[in-house]
């Protein structure tokens, strides 16, 4: 459900509804970035209705989210998600572009992407640095070295750096050098490494996957923002490697 509170609702009110909540055993996601505060909860069973909430102080309304995803629903956020990285805001009213090589091979290579990336204006420089490959005797990626090399080349030319993780594993090394995660399109279904996501504090890019509905898109940005990190951004990619 989604509990809506009135515009200048006090501190202690809201809290009140959340305490409540918890009492009957559901679990609260707040979103506080506007000027009616909202907290999305859910429980697998419970006797409730609407009406019980709406007459707590500071409420405004109060009604049932029926869509399988909750959080990812225009119900919980009803703007556009902003991601704000280093100053470069993404989902807003400028187009951000993110540029690079499938993956990263030399420090040469990488450098002079990287240059003409930052030239053209796009502010993200993207590279793979462990890649997923149909073939198991194909290229798989320079691993950390890569991304070494990815970081140094995007500091040079004041760029962010977006690349993509494949296992819950390499969750901790690659986050200590990229701005953005990115999950491929063959890993949107990875709900291991999803929930893992979600106890990440850093955005995360959510390639559809092949033959994936909007649906499924929705529910895989819903494992990572049921775990708390709401700075989620899915995509459509029309081709694995891209």
């Amino acid at each position: 459900m989604l509990v809506v509170m009135q515009e200048g609702a006090e501190e202690a009110q809201t809290q009140n509804v959340i305490d409540r909540l918890v009492s009957m055993g559901f679990i609260v996601h707040r979103s506080s970035g506007f000027s009616t505060p909202c907290s999305a909860a859910w429980v697998r069973w419970a006797t409730w209705t609407p009406s019980s909430f709406e007459v707590m102080p500071g409420v405004k309304e109060c009604h049932r989210i029926v869509s399988p995803y909750k959080l990812a629903s225009r119900h919980f956020k009803p703007a556009g998600t902003i991601v704000k990285i280093g100053g470069v805001e993404i989902g807003g009213d400028r187009v951000i572009v993110m540029a690079g090589p499938c993956s990263v091979e030399n420090r040469d290579q990488i450098g002079q992407v990287a240059e003409a990336v930052s030239k053209s204006g796009a502010k993200v420089l993207r590279g793979g640095a462990f890649k997923p490959r149909t073939s198991p005797y194909s290229f798989q990626g320079m691993g950390e070295d890569g991304l070494k090399l990815l970081r140094e080349a995007a500091d040079r030319n004041h760029l962010l750096l977006v690349s993509e993780v494949m296992d819950q594993t390499q969750i901790p090394l690659i986050a200590d050098y990229v701005d953005i995660l990115q999950v491929g399109a063959r890993n949107m279904q990875n709900y291991n490494l999803l929930r893992e996501l979600g106890a990440l504090r850093k955005p995360v890019l959510l390639k559809r996957g092949i033959s994936a509905t909007v649906e499924e898109l929705l529910l895989s940005a819903e494992y990572i923002m049921s775990g708390g990190n709401y700075d989620v951004h899915p995509v459509r990619a029309r081709h694995p490697h891209l």
